[in-house]
């Protein structure tokens, strides 16, 4: 029970109610323990009053003893002495032993034993007043006593008030004899005196409660002081940052371990109330700045320690620490010095800044770094001539697609390499991303210097590489922007060298090229394309056109091929060769292609039955789309039969994936779909096509009537490969007939089943086509 009572650590609104119930009951164990046991050390606190007051006493006991001669008084005398005598060997004893703050039992021992003593000492010298009332009638006497007994009780009050059962005590055992002593006078007077000693009395418990309560309010104020200390100690010794505080004539008065430990002080020193400067002697003794020197960080500090504002200072130490002190100034015109490490902080950002202005894979900077670099030497009116060379790298695609994207970063990484080692120190080599680089070279006296440099990239990287045991061969075209010449801005000089990146590529690849004007009309002109092509899809611009295909022997039209036609409202008839790459390129294709093949079906619907429609499918729609999907829909909402619609490819789908496309393929055949080789003989042209790929028909293309006529070997060329085709159960077509004579070489070739051109018919409308084959069908009704 009374560890809890006499916990020291008690809020102080419950310590001042402890007080409150102290003072309505009179109870000492309502009070913590280390605010009672202060009670009872004020008790034994100043023993010169005790001595005092205790030789007083006996002296005037013997005086009144050697003036009446009375043997009592001399007893009372020496009876005082021994009790006082007493008294101070326990006060010295208490004075050794220094009894503790966190013992509610000893505190109270130690507290009875002062009642003890004290009561017995005023209850002697209250019987000594008493007698002297009772035994003589001596008015001397009688003041001596009384003023003795009357004085030593206001002693009383001022050294014993702290405890108020000893107050207590000490007036009940002096004011009992002393009014008696007066009564038994039989004078009104002393009478009257009696009546005044109960009020006093009164009023020194009174007195004595107040005291008491202003030593507890002492006492648990300087207990609240010490403990905020001790809180503000330990918070201030174990704050992660360091911390100092100087006052208004710049002397320490404040600093904490941490700031001993980062500022690495020695911490067996006492740093208080030295001055700033000394302070700051102390500090650049043990430590070296990497950016300034020891007086310049004294004289930058003392500099803000004297602003009126918050002010921070970031030193860099040799010790690959960064601490940021910050000075905030007080209102007492004192300064608070905080430091915090920033280490981390200061590492994490220049990463983060790094992977912002830094490409992630090759360690070159990015396209933000080559922004800032070229911007820097526009803002600073550079008169020198700088270049912009954009590099793409040729066939890369290729690697990423056989090999892995992992191969690719490592064939990058030895690309950026290269550049490196090729360029001068004087050139910023970037990476945009991809394949994409790009080098800002200072040119010292012309452009040829751009085009040696361009031609050098080119060289090295059209080198072999070996990346994880794999030959690597790829190329480079380079794209050349001059500054200010092509332009002022960062945007201009970059779309330059794209553009001129485009030519070079346009050319051929593994070249390089210089901006020319002619690039931005160009330029110009295919952002105006492709902005035309996709209002014309918007608008349902585009119109479909079918060229007959003709039985070779009859000229009967046994199918036509859907062409995609544009009629543009200001320039007229655009040409497929002209739109269509553009298309493919704008990832639009898919969507014409759909479309094309919905019209196409709708189309052959009004068409006599034996009649079917070939429709072209590009390698991208095969890439990109389903196919299948697509032609089983198309065929669906049109009613069209499946027998009906041959989907024409070219060589270039054959070129994707093999397994995919024969899938694709196989699938189209089993919903009744016939497939068609398209331009057979171009390109990558193999034999082995017709055998792995489910094909219903072969198209040869053109080129194979060139010079038929006075060329043996051409036609026997022509004619193999149409036997082999109807060998295989293929039906043979032969594109681009045009004269009488090619017809007539043809039909030399029993294999070759219909034919193609424009002999026969050029591509017309829809309308049209379907009045040619009406004209055939009513032909063929009058031959019956």
């Amino acid at each position: 029970m009374h560890k809890g009572i006499g916990s020291s650590r008690r809020p102080l609104s419950r310590v001042r109610g402890s007080m409150r119930r102290w003072f309505s009951t009179q109870d000492q164990r309502v009070l913590p323990v280390d605010i009672y046991a202060s009670s009872v050390h004020a008790l034994y606190g100043d023993s010169r009053s005790l001595f005092a007051g205790t030789i007083s006493a006996v002296a005037a006991a013997g005086v009144t003893a050697w003036k009446t001669g009375e043997l009592s008084f001399l007893a009372c005398s020496i009876a005082l002495a021994l009790i006082g005598w007493a008294r101070s060997r326990d006060m010295l004893a208490y004075s050794r032993r220094k009894p503790g703050a966190d013992s509610y039992l000893e505190a109270r021992r130690w507290e009875k034993r002062y009642i003890v003593g004290s009561g017995a000492f005023v209850a002697i010298l209250s019987l000594w007043c008493f007698l002297t009332f009772a035994l003589t009638d001596d008015p001397a006497v009688h003041l001596i006593s009384f003023s003795m007994s009357l004085a030593y009780l206001v002693g009383v009050t001022g050294r014993n008030f702290s405890s108020d059962q000893l107050v207590t005590t000490q007036a009940i055992c002096a004011g009992v004899p002393m009014i008696a002593g007066l009564i038994i006078q039989q004078n009104i007077y002393y009478a009257f005196l009696a009546s005044l000693l109960i009020p006093f009395f009164l009023s020194l418990r009174f007195i004595s409660a107040r005291l008491r309560k202003t030593l507890f309010d002492a006492v648990v104020a300087s207990r609240d002081v010490q403990m905020l200390a001790r809180r503000f100690d330990t918070a201030l010794n174990n704050m992660p940052h360091g911390l100092c505080m100087f006052d208004a004539d710049r002397r320490l008065l404040v600093t904490n371990r941490r700031f001993v430990e980062m500022l690495k002080l020695d911490p067996a020193l006492n740093y208080s109330k030295l001055y700033v400067r000394e302070l700051l002697q102390h500090i650049t003794a043990t430590n070296r700045f990497r950016h300034f020197s020891s007086q310049d960080f004294i004289a930058q500090f003392e500099e803000r320690i004297t602003s009126r504002h918050r002010q921070t200072l970031v030193i860099e130490c040799n010790t690959n620490t960064t601490l940021e002190l910050t000075l905030q100034p007080m209102d007492n015109g004192g300064c608070v010095v905080l430091a915090e490490d920033v280490t981390e902080q200061r590492q994490a950002a220049e990463k983060i800044e790094h992977l912002a202005r830094y490409d992630a894979l090759t360690g070159l900077p990015n396209r933000i770094f080559f922004q800032e670099e070229m911007e820097r030497l526009i803002a600073n009116g550079s008169r020198q001539h700088h270049a912009v060379l954009f590099i793409d790298l040729d066939q890369f695609k290729k690697v990423n697609d056989t090999l892995g994207h992992p191969f690719g970063d490592a064939l990058l990484c030895q690309v950026a390499d290269r550049l490196q080692r090729t360029l001068s120190p004087s050139s910023i080599v970037a990476r945009f991303g991809g394949d994409e680089f790009v080098v800002l070279q200072p040119l010292l006296h012309s452009k040829i210097e751009a085009a040696q440099t361009a031609e050098r990239i080119i060289r090295t990287l059209s080198e072999i590489y070996d990346v994880n045991g794999h030959q690597i061969v790829i190329g480079a075209s380079v794209g050349i922007g001059v500054m200010p010449e092509d332009g002022n801005t960062f945007e201009q000089i970059l779309k330059c060298a794209d553009m001129a990146l485009y030519r070079a590529k346009a050319d051929g690849r593994g070249a390089c090229r210089f901006f020319e004007h002619d690039m931005d009309e160009k330029a110009q002109m295919r952002r105006t394309l492709e902005l035309d092509i996709r209002n014309a899809l918007a608008q349902n611009e585009f119109e479909i056109y079918f060229q007959p295909i003709v039985d070779i022997k009859t000229g009967r039209t046994m199918a036509c091929e859907a062409l995609l036609r544009w009629p543009h409202p200001t320039r007229g008839m655009v040409h497929p060769q002209e739109f269509i790459p553009v298309a493919e390129e704008m990832g639009l294709i898919t969507e014409l292609g759909t479309w094309v093949l919905h019209k196409a079906c709708r189309e052959c619907t009004a068409w006599p039955e034996h009649i079917s429609v070939a429709v072209n499918m590009s390698a991208i729609q095969f890439r990109r789309s389903d196919i299948n999907s697509i032609v089983a829909e198309s065929l669906a909402n049109t009613g069209l039969a499946p027998d009906r619609l041959e989907i024409e490819i070219t060589e270039s789908v054959l070129l994707e994936d093999i397994v995919a496309i024969q899938q694709s393929l196989n699938k189209l055949r089993k919903q009744g779909v016939r497939i068609s080789l398209d331009d057979f003989g171009t390109g990558y042209s193999s034999l082995s096509y017709l055998r792995k790929f489910p094909l219903n028909k072969i198209k040869i293309d053109r080129s194979f009537l060139s010079g038929i006529e006075d060329d043996a070997r051409s036609m026997k060329l022509l004619h193999g490969v149409a036997r082999v085709s109807a060998d295989l159960g293929m039906s043979v077509v032969v594109e681009g007939v045009e004269t009488h004579q090619q017809l007539v070489s043809l039909l030399q070739e029993p294999s070759i089943g219909q034919v193609q051109g424009y002999l026969f018919a050029s591509a017309m409308s829809g309308p049209d086509i379907r009045g040619r084959l009406r004209k055939e069908e009513l032909a063929l009704e009058r031959v019956a």
